[in-house]
C-alpha cells in the first residue's frame, strides 16, 4: 500500500513538471487545475510607449467580472502570436478578474491606466455579466468612442455588441452580430446569423466557439491576409502548413 502510494504521489510530481514544461510563460497552474493567467507588469505604460516607438501594433483587450474567459484568452493569445502588443486591463477595482466560467485572469493594469493611449484596436469579449461590467466602465467607453471617431479598429463578440456597444451608439446602424441570445437586440439585423462581420473599422461575432475566427480575422485587418494564414497553420486551423 505505501509503495503504491509512493509510486502514484511519483507519477504525479512528474506528470505535473511534464505539464509545467509544455506550458507557456504566461500560464500557471492554480490547486491543480489550468489558469489562463497574464502577468501583472510594474511598467505597462513604458512597455505601451516603447512598442509604439517600435511600431509595434498595440491593442487593448479589457476584462471584468464575468467576462467569458475563451473569448479573452484566445482574443490575446492569437494577437500576441501575431507580434501585436497586447495590453489586458481590468475594468474592476483590482487586477484579478474572475470570469464567467471561475477561471482567474491577472490583468497587466487598472483601466485607469489606459486612459489617454492611443491604441490600433480595441477588442472586447463577451460573457455576462463581463458585457455589463465593460459597458459600465466610463473610461473604457470614452476609449471605444475615441477609438470609433478616430476611424480605428474596434471589436466585440458575444453579448458585448449588443449590451455595451448597441446601447452607447458604437455600431451606429453598422451590420453587426452577437450571441444568439441577445442579437434580436441588434438594431440591424441583415448579419446576425454570420459568424463574424466586418463592416468598416468595426468587427463584430457570435461566441466562444467563433473566438478564433475572430481573432484571426482582427490579425487580418491588422497585418494582412499573409500574417493571419501564418498565425492560423500552426495553431492547426484552415489550410495550415507546419
Amino acid at each position: 500500500m505505501l509503495a503504491s502510494c509512493t509510486r502514484n504521489a511519483s507519477q504525479r510530481r512528474m506528470l505535473g513538471s511534464h505539464i509545467s514544461c509544455c506550458l507557456p510563460r504566461r500560464t500557471t497552474l492554480r490547486y491543480g487545475l489550468l489558469a489562463a493567467v497574464i502577468p501583472i507588469s510594474s511598467s505597462v505604460s513604458s512597455r505601451h510607449v516603447a512598442a509604439m516607438a517600435a511600431g509595434q501594433t498595440a491593442v487593448l483587450v479589457p476584462i471584468g467580472t464575468g467576462t467569458e474567459e475563451m473569448e479573452a484568452v484566445i482574443t490575446i493569445d492569437v494577437l500576441r502570436r501575431a507580434g501585436a502588443a497586447v495590453t489586458v486591463a481590468s475594468v474592476e477595482d483590482s487586477l484579478e478578474v474572475t470570469c464567467s466560467r471561475g477561471v482567474k485572469i491577472l490583468a497587466d493594469q487598472l483601466i485607469a491606466d489606459a486612459a489617454g493611449q492611443q491604441y490600433d484596436l480595441i477588442a472586447c469579449p463577451g460573457g455576462m455579466p463581463g458585457a455589463e461590467r465593460l459597458r459600465d466602465s466610463s473610461t473604457l467607453s470614452q476609449l471605444v468612442k475615441q477609438q470609433q471617431a478616430a476611424g480605428k479598429l474596434y471589436a466585440a463578440i458575444c453579448a458585448t455588441p449588443a449590451v455595451f456597444f448597441e446601447p452607447q451608439g458604437l455600431l451606429a446602424d453598422r451590420k453587426a452580430t452577437a450571441h444568439p441570445a441577445f442579437s434580436d437586440k441588434l438594431s440591424n439585423q441583415e448579419a446576425v446569423q454570420q459568424r463574424v462581420v466586418v463592416d468598416g473599422t468595426l468587427t463584430t461575432s457570435r461566441g466562444p466557439g467563433t473566438a478564433f475566427e475572430f481573432a484571426l480575422e482582427l490579425v487580418k485587418q491588422l497585418y494582412g491576409d499573409a500574417k493571419m494564414k501564418e498565425v492560423a497553420g500552426p495553431m492547426v486551423m484552415y489550410n495550415y502548413k507546419l
